[in-house]
C-alpha cells in the first residue's frame, strides 16, 4: 500500500443524496435545473482536487415528482457546460446502452472528451424497469442477462468508432491542400447481434483516446462485465468485510481475463454526515430521517419486492417469503443488498426506510471529519476500495465540509493529492491512453 493513494469521485445529485434535502431550510429547491448551480458545484470538487465528478441519469422520470425534485437536465449537456468553467475536475456521466444507439453516443462522448481536454468517463448502465421500456416503444424490460449481451457489443462497437481515426489522421497540410490523411479514417463494418454499424465515426480520435469506461452494478452478470470492461467501477457496500470480498472477486476475475487488477479501480460509494462534533452529525441525520415520507418509501420498496403494499408494515421487520435475486430483472445486486442489511440488522420497515433515504443502500456515515477520513482510509487500507464515489447528503454544504475538512486530513496522511499532476481523467485514475485497435492494421476499407 506504501505510496498508493486514494481516488475520490463526487456523486452529484439534485440537492442532495438524500431524499429529504431538499425540505432543509438551506436548499434550493430549483437548483436542479441551474447550470450555474453545477458548475459551481464543480468548482468547489476541483478546489479539493478531487479525481471527477459524477452523474447518474435514467431514460425516465424515477419515483413520485411530488416526493422531491425529480426532473433533470441530460448529463452530457450539464458536463460540456461544467468543461468550460473548469480544467482539470474529470467528468463522468451515466448513458444506457439499452436506450440509446452507438454511433449517436460515441459521438457524444468523444464530442465532450474534445471540449474538456480529456477530462471525461461513461458510466455504462444497461437500465432496468417497465417504465423506462414503453419510453421506447417496448412492453417491458429485456432480460437480465441479454441486456449485458447486448451493452457488451454496444461497447465492441463504440470503441471501434473511437478508434476508426488515427491519433495522427490530421495532417492539415496547406501547402499540399490535404486536411485528413484519409488512408488513415476507417470504415470499421460491424455487423453483429445486435448492431449493424459502418462507420467511421465523424469525430477525430479525441485527446484520451475514448473515455475512461465505468461501470455501476454487482451482479454476476455486472461483475463479469465491469471485469472485461471497466477501468472503474461504482459499487455499493455496507459491510467491511462484503467490501473486501466485492474487491478481491472484482480484481481475480480481471486478473483471470489478462488485466492488470491495477486498471480497474473500485470505488464504494459513501453517504457522508458530517459535523463538528459527532452528536451535531447525529442531529443532522436524524432531522433528515424526521423528514422522510415513509408512506412513499414503503411504495416504493413494495414495488421493489414485487409484493402487495399490504403486506408490508412499518413497525413490522420484512415477510419472510420476499423473492430470491434470481426472480429480479432489474438491479439485482441492489436488491440483495437492501434484503441482507434488513436481515442482518433485524430492521423494521420503518428503519430500513431511514437507512435507505440517504443513499439507496450505500454506507451512510454520520461523524465529524477526523471520523469520515478514519472510515476512507481503513476501508482503503484494508483491501476494501481504491477510493470512494462521496455521495453528500445534502448539497452544496455536505461537499463543501467534505472539501474543506475531510480532503485535508486525508492529505496530510499523505492518503490523496495536494495538488493534480496530470490534466486527463485518465490520468488522475493512473491509466495508460488506450492504444488505437487498428494500429497496423490494414483489413479495414478505407473511408471515402
Amino acid at each position: 500500500m506504501s505510496g498508493k493513494q486514494l481516488h475520490l469521485n463526487a456523486f452529484l445529485m439534485s440537492v442532495g443524496h438524500h431524499e429529504a434535502a431538499w425540505r432543509l431550510p438551506e436548499s434550493d429547491p430549483h437548483a436542479h435545473t441551474d447550470i450555474n448551480y453545477y458548475v459551481e458545484l464543480a468548482r468547489t470538487a476541483e478546489r479539493g482536487k478531487l479525481d471527477s465528478i459524477f452523474f447518474a441519469d435514467s431514460p425516465v422520470l424515477m419515483g413520485d415528482p411530488g416526493r422531491r425534485p425529480s426532473g433533470k437536465l441530460e448529463p452530457t449537456v450539464i458536463l460540456t457546460a461544467v468543461a468550460v468553467q473548469t480544467s482539470r475536475i474529470g467528468l463522468i456521466a451515466t448513458a444506457s446502452t439499452s436506450y440509446n444507439d452507438p454511433y449517436n453516443l460515441a459521438r457524444r462522448f468523444s464530442s465532450v472528451d474534445w471540449v474538456s481536454n480529456g477530462r471525461v468517463g461513461w458510466n455504462i448502465v444497461t437500465t432496468a424497469g417497465a417504465d423506462a421500456a414503453r419510453n421506447f416503444g417496448l412492453d417491458d424490460t429485456p432480460d437480465h442477462q441479454l441486456r449485458y449481451e447486448k451493452a457488451a457489443e454496444f461497447v465492441e462497437v463504440s470503441t471501434k468508432l473511437w478508434d476508426s481515426w488515427d491519433d495522427d489522421a490530421i495532417v492539415a497540410d496547406k501547402a499540399l491542400g490535404i486536411h485528413t490523411d484519409a488512408s488513415k479514417v476507417r470504415k470499421i463494418a460491424h455487423h453483429g447481434e445486435f448492431f449493424k454499424v459502418d462507420g467511421p465515426l465523424n469525430v477525430p480520435r479525441s485527446p484520451q483516446g475514448y473515455p475512461v469506461l465505468v461501470q455501476a452494478g454487482s451482479s454476476e452478470d455486472g461483475k463479469n462485465f465491469a471485469a472485461r470492461y471497466a477501468e472503474a467501477v461504482f459499487t455499493a457496500q455496507q459491510t467491511l468485510e462484503d467490501g473486501k470480498a466485492f474487491y478481491t472477486d472484482l480484481k481475480q476475475r480481471a486478473i483471470a481475463l489478462g488485466r492488470d487488477p491495477e486498471t480497474i479501480k473500485i470505488l464504494p460509494g459513501i453517504v457522508p454526515v458530517i459535523g463538528d462534533t459527532e452528536e451535531q452529525a447525529r442531529e443532522l441525520d436524524a432531522e433528515l430521517e424526521r423528514l422522510i415520507s415513509p408512506e412513499y418509501a414503503r411504495r416504493q420498496l413494495a414495488a421493489h419486492f414485487r409484493l402487495p403494499v399490504e403486506r408490508l408494515d412499518l413497525d413490522s421487520e420484512l415477510p419472510e417469503d420476499l423473492p430470491t435475486e434470481d426472480d429480479i430483472q432489474g438491479a439485482k445486486s441492489r436488491f440483495t443488498l437492501i434484503v441482507n442489511l434488513a436481515r442482518r440488522e433485524r430492521l423494521t420497515l420503518r428503519q430500513l426506510i431511514g437507512r435507505l433515504g440517504g443513499g439507496r443502500g450505500h454506507r451512510t456515515f454520520a461523524g465529524t471529519p477526523e471520523q469520515v477520513a478514519d472510515t476512507i482510509e481503513h476501508w482503503f487500507r484494508e483491501g476494501a476500495a481504491d477510493g470512494f464515489n462521496i455521495m453528500p447528503a445534502v448539497l452544496p454544504s455536505g461537499l463543501e465540509r467534505f472539501v474543506d475538512q475531510v480532503v485535508p486530513i486525508l492529505q496530510q496522511r499523505g492518503l490523496f493529492r495536494t495538488e493534480y499532476t496530470e490534466t486527463t481523467l485518465r490520468g488522475h485514475y493512473g491509466l495508460a491512453r488506450p492504444a488505437n485497435q487498428y494500429e497496423n492494421a490494414d483489413t479495414l476499407a478505407v473511408a471515402r
